[in-house]
């Protein structure tokens, strides 16, 4: 009788699936350092010094597992990124680390980015900051109004230019890109984090705002929880 509910349990086959798939070396690293940033092929290879077709390989059994998930950059369309399906785990299974003051980075620092410092004051202990490598002429007014729907302070908040010593690795600040565009333009250090949220301000629905505020929030809440960030390297670009 139990092998017949066990034989029915999909949960209990899926759970399996991905404790099998994280059974192999390389593919737990990979969770590892897709639990902090999203990623391109080729930053995980180099990251994770494994060949390209082996990468390959390892992707498509963490993809078939329920794991990670292989979209298209919003920025370049002909890139690629990697990331952790959302709740695929528990934060137990992801590497503690430690956190640091913040600067989030977008491409007009009107929206994303925005929300992204609200979130990080309200859930952190270290300070947060904001920029943009173009920067729009007001806060958009889709992002004022989720702040409010949401309890958070954009009062005050303008947009402004990241500067080049804003992302001096001398300041100990962690750089978190929160769209692709940004990403790929300032060609980023090692030790960055990417999250590749979706620009709200395309559709300016009330629920895209939303959504936004409820994927940074997610993403700030499981670093926190878990100090889920990459071992501190002497900064280099990635190209």
């Amino acid at each position: 009788m139990s092998g017949a509910v066990i034989h029915g349990d999909d949960d209990l086959h899926q759970r399996a699936a991905k404790h099998a798939a994280l059974g192999e070396p390389s593919r737990l690293a990979i969770v590892d350092e897709l639990a902090a940033s999203d990623r391109s092929p080729s930053e995980l290879s180099r990251r994770l010094d494994i060949p390209g077709n082996l990468l390959a390989h390892h992707l498509d059994v963490l993809g078939d597992a329920g794991l990670i998930e292989r979209f298209t950059s919003s920025g370049d369309g002909r890139r690629k990124y990697v990331r952790l399906v959302p709740d695929a785990l528990p934060v137990t299974c992801v590497p503690a680390g430690r956190l640091a003051p913040v600067l989030f980075v977008c491409t007009h620092n009107s929206a994303r980015s925005q929300l992204a410092a609200a979130l990080w004051r309200r859930w952190a202990t270290t300070p947060a900051d904001s920029a943009g490598t173009h920067p729009a002429e007001r806060v958009h007014p889709g992002a004022v109004a989720a702040a409010q729907r949401h309890d958070l302070d954009l009062s005050g908040a303008t947009p402004v230019l990241v500067a080049v010593d804003d992302l001096e690795p001398a300041l100990d600040r962690l750089i978190i890109t929160v769209c692709d565009q940004a990403h790929e333009e300032l060609s980023p250090a090692t030790d960055w984090l990417h999250w590749s949220i979706a620009d709200p301000v395309r559709t300016a629905s009330d629920s895209a705002f939303d959504d936004v505020v409820d994927q940074i929030e997610d993403r700030i809440r499981r670093l926190i929880a878990t100090g889920s960030l990459p071992q501190h390297q002497p900064s280099q670009e990635i190209t």
